[in-house]
């Protein structure tokens, strides 16, 4: 199949997770044969900043890591949509690209029925800014891939979609696996970005002050931290190791005890059922994971098995104490979180549903033609 997908980044993971979960499905595709072109923008905010803070070498590495990955960049206003989609079988569009080209790209589906197309959500701006997600024209679109089930509802209730299905992240098991032969040299670290504050009392309340307290020897990775999130780490005696090429998170993961996953308050709050593509990677590598409260209502894993969840920052303290006290009950958790990893939450999964629900509209444009 020829597949082409617009997307805000393939090559930069800078302050850009969607990139995480993009590089494994694009990986898991072209290794079943399929055919598959990925646009991303010129002038694309995530891949400007990677370059300024870390020149081309950044993106040299990046080409080591995934040798078979590549974007076709584009100017927007140069952007010849027949000859990128002229022998396209599926076309996805992600939910960070402009209105204009999302209506652009509808409007050649209508006039070119040789192709499905679908609109990818991965954020919560369904719930936290509806004006912006309400002015893309999806009118021509097949449907929408949202990646939780209350993101799917949003678009269902708001009419903003004929079709609408749940397709969560995964994880790459190919690069996210355990590396047992490397030797632990710290005791917990923290893979995340700070953001627009949607989590920083939370980071607090179950990252900071629990390391601090039980005087853990912690590094935390991640970029836009603010001057005083940095004094914080630094008095604490938190190690900050600023930008990490996601396609690293393994090794780092190995060489550290525990980890933590923090969500973003609007997940929390608004959009229930949704972790971060870490939690799928962090498990897929083996390490023992605590996790701030979230509720995972599609039954996703199961916590205090797959992972131990504290419910405010004593808890934290007493589940880190634990597991660092505790190397069988460490392994265990780490065991049945990958398992889960294995049998429900890979790329590969991702991908057998995206096939199937390619299947069904190809179905449907069959039946429009003989109709």
């Amino acid at each position: 199949m020829r597949i082409v997908m617009f997307y805000h980044s393939l090559l930069s993971d800078w302050n850009h997770g969607n990139a995480h979960f993009l590089r494994g499905i694009v990986s898991e595709l072209q290794r079943r044969g399929h055919s598959v072109a990925v646009y991303e923008p010129s002038d694309g905010w995530s891949l400007q900043n990677l370059r300024r803070d870390h020149d081309e070498r950044a993106i040299a590495d990046f080409y080591r890591a995934y040798p078979g990955l590549d974007s076709t960049f584009y100017d927007p206003d140069s952007l010849d949509l027949d000859q990128a989609l002229e022998h396209a079988e599926l076309v996805i569009v992600h939910e960070w690209n402009d209105h204009d080209l999302v209506q652009r790209i509808g409007r050649h589906r209508t006039a070119h029925s040789h192709y499905r197309l679908l609109f990818h959500d991965t954020h919560h701006r369904s719930v936290t800014d509806r004006g912006s997600i309400a002015r893309y024209d999806l009118s021509a679109y097949d449907g929408v891939l949202a990646f939780g089930e209350a993101v799917r509802e949003v678009y269902v209730q708001a009419g903003w979609s004929r079709n609408a299905w749940t397709w969560h992240e995964a994880a790459d098991v190919e690069l996210f696996r355990p590396l047992p032969e490397l030797e632990k040299s710290g005791d917990l670290v923290w893979i995340g970005n700070w953001g627009d504050d949607e989590r920083g009392e939370e980071l607090r309340t179950f990252l900071f002050g629990p390391i601090a307290e039980l005087g853990l020897d912690a590094t935390v990775h991640g970029v836009r931290y603010p001057d005083h999130a940095l004094k914080a780490l630094a008095e604490l005696g938190i190690a900050y190791g600023g930008w990490l090429p996601n396609f690293r998170a393994p090794e780092v993961f190995a060489r550290h005890k525990l980890t933590v996953h923090v969500p973003r308050r609007p997940y929390v709050e608004k959009l229930p059922g949704i972790p971060t593509i870490r939690v799928f990677e962090a498990l897929a590598c083996g390490i023992p994971l605590v996790s701030a409260p979230w509720d995972d209502s599609e039954n996703l894993f199961t916590p205090g098995k797959d992972f131990l969840v504290a419910r405010d920052g004593d808890e934290m303290c007493s589940h880190m104490r634990a597991l660092l006290n505790d190397p069988a009950m460490a392994a265990e958790l780490a065991a049945c979180g990958r398992e889960t990893i294995l049998a429900r939450h890979t790329c590969a999964h991702r991908v057998d549903e995206l096939l199937a629900i390619a299947e069904t509209l190809s179905g449907d444009l069959l039946k429009e033609a003989t109709a």
